[in-house]
C-alpha cells in the first residue's frame, strides 16, 4: 500500500470497488478526503483504512447509516449501543447460515440420490420441523 495520498482511482483499484461507489460513500458522510488542484480527490492512509473499515461493516449488512453514525461519533455510549445492535443481529444472521451451511454439507456426505429423502438432511431439518410443531 502506497503511504503519499492515491488518486480515487488507484483507492478503487486497491480495493476493488468501483470509483462511483467512494464517491457516494463520500456524498453520504462516510469518506471526506483531501481536495488538491480542481478538486481532485486524495485519499491517505487514513483514508484506506476508513475504507477498509466501511467494506468490513458492509460486508456484514450494517446500514450505510450505522456505518456513518458510527465513524462520526465521538460518543462512546452512542457507539457502543449501535455495535450492540449489530452485534445481536450478526449472531442471528450467522446462526441462521450456520444453519444452511449444515444442510449443505448434510446433503453433501449423504449416499441418497434424493435429497428430499436423505436421512441426514431430514434429521437436520428435525430441528426446525420439532421446534415449530408437527403438521
Amino acid at each position: 500500500m502506497k503511504s503519499s495520498p492515491m488518486t480515487i482511482g488507484q483507492v478503487a483499484d486497491h480495493f476493488g470497488l468501483p470509483a462511483h461507489v467512494l464517491r457516494h460513500w463520500e456524498s453520504v458522510g462516510l469518506l471526506s478526503p483531501a481536495r488538491v488542484e480542481a478538486g481532485r480527490r486524495r485519499y491517505t492512509r487514513d483514508d484506506l483504512f476508513q475504507v477498509a473499515s466501511i467494506m468490513i461493516m458492509k460486508q456484514a449488512g450494517l446500514p450505510l447509516s450505522d456505518i456513518r453514525d458510527f465513524l462520526a461519533s465521538s460518543h462512546t455510549p452512542a457507539r457502543k449501543d449501535m455495535l450492540r445492535r449489530n452485534y445481536r443481529a450478526l449472531q442471528v444472521r450467522m446462526a441462521t447460515l450456520r444453519s444452511a451451511l449444515d444442510l449443505l454439507e448434510a446433503g453433501l456426505n449423504c449416499p441418497h440420490e434424493d435429497i428430499a429423502t436423505c436421512p441426514n438432511a431430514r434429521a437436520h431439518l428435525a430441528k426446525l420441523v420439532d421446534v415449530q410443531g408437527s403438521v
